[in-house]
């Protein structure tokens, strides 16, 4: 394993959890194992390690993208790493008007329901 790639899973850890990075680990496959590689080396171990941003401001970053791309799955996990970064209830609820507009009603809403999904299940509602 290359030091980038085991510089970008130690962070992933830290910003996702043990219990998604156990799971992630337990379902790489051969096939999924490089693009999987490449997130840990370009995304955790180059992005997430710069220091131009904090950890709790790429996390809004990344929930308001992942919202604006309509990609569910990864803002279920930004949103559990955001709350491991420390992001709080209201700054998720402030990011959630700022995506309605600048993004769309339908975008905010349905990125709001799944916010409380994750934030009840996390007892944070």
């Amino acid at each position: 394993m290359k030091e980038r790639q085991i510089d970008g899973r130690a962070r992933m850890r830290e910003v996702l959890g043990d219990a998604y990075c156990d799971k992630r680990d337990t379902t790489t496959t051969s096939f999924n194992a490089p693009l999987r590689q490449l997130s840990e080396e370009s995304a955790y171990s180059f992005i997430w390690g710069r220091p131009g941003l904090d950890r709790r401001t790429r996390s809004l970053l990344c929930i308001v993208m992942m919202a604006a791309m309509n990609r569910p799955n990864e803002l279920r996990m930004h949103l559990l790493g955001a709350l491991n970064n420390g992001v709080t209830v209201e700054e998720i609820q402030e990011t959630m008007l700022q995506t309605a507009v600048y993004c769309g009603l339908p975008t905010a809403i349905e990125a709001t329901r799944i916010a409380e999904e994750i934030l009840r299940n996390e007892g944070r509602l």
